[in-house]
């Protein structure tokens, strides 16, 4: 039984879960403090286990957050090695931090990488599923385990690790390279707004690294690089239903609580349309090549004709719902509160924000409920980041490289969300890069149990180094 597991059983698991994580904080800026310089031989691989195990253990749950204990840290690493960095923000419990290497420019503007503070909370009915402290980056069974581990603190341990090597080894750099991570990843997506807003010069970049991409490998050893060039966008969409509750004694035909439970039956029920782009297309085609998916080649084609399309779908949907997700809308609904809902949409990048409102009404095609979208501003759209910067082209070689007979790099379309759809608005290609090899079976992200591998910690990091060096070393 972990520590974090009898404070929370005992009746006073607060106070003691707050307690133990400020020890942690604690400890993690006095390590940060004493290893300064003196850690100069420690392999990439070990400097990136050890960043992420400081950077679990800073627990920032969002909400609240608490970004700044993230970048604090970011902040003393960067100091003690001398790379230039600031914390920036209007909120000082979420201050993001940039950091950023200069480069003589002679292939063009810089490159940024960036990865979220942040992490998705852990729940309490989800914390009584975990068997290690989700923020103890405990080590068992050949695995990291912790909050992050995967989303995206894994991704923001290699990206500080290379940039203290590069700045370590005093290389130069043919362009800038800048660090971000931005605070409010997991939830309204603010950091990086505020970044564009009040700090654009700052970050403006020719291309960005962020998270989003994907890693995963076939059962003959065959793996796919997923670089992410597009994502599906959330829409929030509140249903409100309205009429006068009713009881046993008296049953009304507008309890609007009635009238919820029907709209959300209606809305699981319905199909949404089929929407194939071509980064999608090109994906599930090179998948299709891999023997773990020969199933999938007879069907892509049926995806294109209206007479076999849903049979297509369904097909698809049996064998694997992730790629189901790819092909259209997607709606999960929160608990409802009284007579309201929230409905987390995540429409298809060809779809505007009214096309799926005017459907989900259509759907539901009741006056008694209300179909509107949730307060606050729109997700932004944005054109799929292109595959012929040199940023896309350096990656393709980095893989190529390290795995020169069993690698397949395809654009990928992812079905979560980032905040790369901020920058791709303004101009600037953002591809989730696919470090990180995926374990097979549920998905662990945001789940109990979020962990990795320091073996895929190891391939990551190399593999981001060898990126890095393609797109800005002086080669």
């Amino acid at each position: 039984m972990t520590a974090f597991r009898k404070h929370e059983r005992n009746g006073f698991g607060v106070n003691m879960l707050t307690f133990g994580r400020m020890r942690r904080v604690w400890a993690v800026l006095l390590l940060v403090a004493a290893f300064g310089m003196a850690d100069d031989n420690r392999s990439l691989g070990d400097r990136t286990r050890q960043y992420l195990t400081d950077l679990v253990r800073l627990e920032t749950s969002n909400p609240p957050g608490n970004e700044t204990r993230v970048a604090d840290y970011l902040k003393k690493v960067a100091d003690s090695f001398g790379i230039q960095a600031e914390e920036l923000g209007s909120d000082p419990k979420r201050l993001n931090f940039v950091a950023r290497l200069h480069g003589s420019g002679s292939k063009g503007r810089p490159l940024l990488l960036m990865a979220h503070s942040d992490v998705f909370p852990v729940p309490p009915d989800q914390a009584k599923q975990w068997t290690a402290d989700p923020f103890g980056a405990e080590f068992k069974n050949g695995y990291i385990y912790g909050r992050g581990t995967l989303n995206a603190k894994s991704l923001l341990a290699a990206e500080l690790a290379v940039m203290v090597e590069i700045k370590r080894r005093n290389l130069k750099l043919s362009r800038d390279v800048i660090l971000v991570s931005e605070a409010d990843g997991e939830v309204n997506m603010t950091g990086i707004q505020w970044l564009i807003q009040n700090g654009w010069s700052k970050i403006d970049a020719e291309f960005a690294l962020n998270d989003g991409g994907a890693l995963i490998e076939s059962k003959d050893g065959a793996k796919v690089f997923g670089i992410q060039t597009i994502e599906k966008i959330p829409t929030r969409v509140i249903l409100t239903a309205h009429g006068t509750p009713g009881t046993g004694a008296l049953p009304r035909a507008d309890n609007p609580y009635d009238h919820l439970a029907d709209a959300i039956s209606h809305l699981k029920k319905a199909d949404q349309p089929l929407r194939v782009n071509s980064t999608t297309r090109r994906y599930l085609g090179q998948l299709a090549n891999l023997s773990d998916y020969a199933w999938l080649g007879p069907l892509l084609q049926k995806l294109d004709s209206p007479a076999t399309a849903s049979a297509a779908a369904a097909q698809i949907r049996a064998r694997d719902a992730e790629l189901d997700f790819m092909l259209h809308t997607t709606i999960s609904t929160g608990p409802p509160a009284a007579n309201e809902d929230q409905l987390d949409v995540r429409r298809m990048p060809s779809e505007t924000r009214e096309d799926v409102l005017a459907r989900l009404r259509q759907i539901i095609n009741d006056p008694l409920v209300d179909v509107a979208f949730a307060p606050g501003p729109p997700m932004p759209t944005a054109q799929a980041s292109p595959r012929t910067t040199d940023l896309y082209k350096a990656m393709e070689r980095a893989i190529a490289r390290i795995y020169p007979r069993d690698a397949v790099t395809v654009p990928y379309m992812s079905r979560g969300a980032t905040d790369s759809g901020f920058l791709r608005s303004r101009g600037v290609p953002v591809y989730g890069v696919p470090l990180f090899l995926r374990e097979p079976g549920e998905p662990r992200v945001r789940n109990a149990d979020e962990r990795i591998t320091p073996k895929a910690l190891d391939d990551g990091v190399e593999l981001l180094w060898q990126i890095v060096q393609e797109a800005a070393g002086d080669n």
